[in-house]
């Protein structure tokens, strides 16, 4: 038995109807905000690293660049050694110097014999710097006439300290000075060092120090 005509309009309506409604469902779900994907949280910053050493252009770690040292003071003298004055003090600074002297080479000397060795040394140092009394030392100095020239200044020439002290034997000695003086191409230089040393032959009566010449 086959379907009446009559119906085939509605069949036809039906279906456009449930194609319509179809299309409009599908248009609402495209045109649907979608939700955004969820990312994920920052990572959290690492706190910032001090090393104590940091890599060269070789990759190899060195260590970190160190503070400045601390300055030297006076509390690190060692104990029982006069602080020396600083350079250019003047005479001021000169007794400074002679009990530093004093401090770390103890007298181990007669009082007369210390004495003399004084006097000869200053005269000595007197004479080789300035000119002045070299006639008195003719053994250690020659002809005067062929002596070389002095190399200071006579103005500002001075004894800044000195001590006379035994020389490992009892017959020998050595005068330790420090000076200050004027060259000839006009520099002046203080605590300067110079050393005379001395022996002594035995005699019966009174022996006299005699300065060696200089090797």
């Amino acid at each position: 038995m086959t379907a009446s005509p009559a119906r085939s309009p509605h069949l036809l309506l039906i279906a456009t109807v449930v194609l319509v409604v179809a299309g409009v469902m599908l248009l609402r779900v495209s045109h649907a905000p979608s939700a955004p994907a969820a990312s994920p949280p920052p990572p959290e910053s690492a706190p910032t690293a001090h090393p104590a050493a940091t890599a060269s252009d070789g990759g190899i770690a060195q260590p970190a660049a160190p503070g400045p040292a601390p300055a030297f003071s006076a509390s690190m003298q060692p104990a029982g050694v006069s602080a020396l004055p600083p350079h250019g003090e003047g005479m001021a600074g000169d007794g400074a110097i002679q009990q530093s002297l004093d401090d770390a080479w103890p007298a181990d000397l007669a009082i007369s014999d210390e004495h003399e060795l004084l006097a000869a040394g200053r005269d000595l140092l007197r004479a080789d710097a300035t000119g002045i009394g070299r006639a008195n030392w003719p053994a250690f100095f020659g002809d005067p006439g062929r002596a070389i020239a002095p190399a200071f200044a006579t103005a500002r020439f001075r004894i800044q300290a000195v001590v006379a002290r035994r020389d490992g034997r009892p017959d020998r000695a050595v005068v330790h000075l420090v000076w200050a003086g004027v060259d000839r191409g006009g520099s002046y230089t203080d605590r300067r060092i110079t050393d005379w040393y001395f022996t002594r032959a035995p005699s019966k009566g009174a022996s006299t120090w005699t300065p060696q010449p200089r090797t």
